[in-house]
């Protein structure tokens, strides 16, 4: 188990949400946190809940080059990095009687690419750590292919695939790599949803959850457990009766009810 405490972390996606609740706590522990988000109000938001342990560091994650900034000011400002928590995303779903593609690259560019970008920004500073320590989130849709989210799921699966493989590619330089992989959690982006969220938790519980995962240094960190569950059973079904069970959940879908009729 690691403590925890006294440790320089950056969290991306800080100003709402899982990002927010959990550089909050992070910064309870006594760490030093860099909040960073593309809204400066929000993230002084976040600031004002830990005023003497968090820095806010607005940005664009999407941009590659921002990313290089943003390390650049917290090695400056700082002094290094121990721990980078890659939370920042976004969630568009598919209506695929008008797909879009663009749809597909805004997700992919957002979630994936700014993990991507923030890896290449953070690592020469981990490298430096006594303990580095390198987080990303993902999701638990990224276990299985679900209706509508031929977007999102994409950007989610591609984020745990990378995080795998550079887990393996890191070992030997004892730079750990853990994904995060919640189910339903309430933030301002999951209140948008038109549909049922079994399991939903706080933002606050999803933060506990990975406070005990990142202490544990867990490969995966997934929860809640109710919602892992039925996931992983949906997953691992045969592939007709999944594709059976998701069709007839689409179908409920009011949006697809009303156009069945048109």
């Amino acid at each position: 188990m690691h403590a925890l405490s006294d440790n320089r972390i950056w969290v991306t996606g800080a100003s709402s949400g899982i990002g927010q609740a959990l550089a909050v706590a992070l910064a309870k522990r006594g760490n030093t946190v860099i909040a960073s988000g593309r809204n400066e109000t929000r993230l002084q938001e976040t600031r004002a809940l830990c005023p003497n342990h968090i820095h806010c560091l607005p940005f664009d994650v999407a941009s590659r080059q921002e990313n290089k900034e943003a390390a650049h000011w917290i090695k400056r400002e700082i002094g290094g990095l121990d721990i980078a928590v890659l939370n920042a995303g976004t969630c568009e779903y598919i209506n695929v009687h008008a797909f879009d593609a663009e749809i597909v690259r805004r997700v992919m560019e957002i979630n994936y690419f700014s993990l991507v970008y923030g890896v290449e920004a953070v690592l020469p500073m981990l490298r430096n750590a006594n303990h580095p320590y390198l987080v990303g989130m993902s999701s638990t849709v990224a276990y299985t292919g679900l209706p509508r989210a031929e977007a999102y799921g994409s950007s989610k699966a591609a984020i745990r695939h990378f995080l795998q493989a550079l887990r393996i590619d890191l070992a030997r330089e004892k730079i750990a790599v853990s994904i995060i992989c919640p189910g339903f959690v309430k933030t301002p982006l999951t209140d948008k949803n038109d549909f049922a969220m079994p399991f939903c938790i706080s933002s606050d519980m999803a933060a506990a959850y990975i406070i005990r995962g990142m202490r544990k240094r867990k490969h995966e960190i997934a929860f809640p457990l109710r919602f892992m569950l039925l996931i992983l059973t949906i997953a691992n079904l045969p592939s007709r009766l999944r594709n059976r069970i998701l069709v007839d959940t689409l179908t409920r879908h009011p949006d697809n009810q009303q156009r069945g009729k048109n």
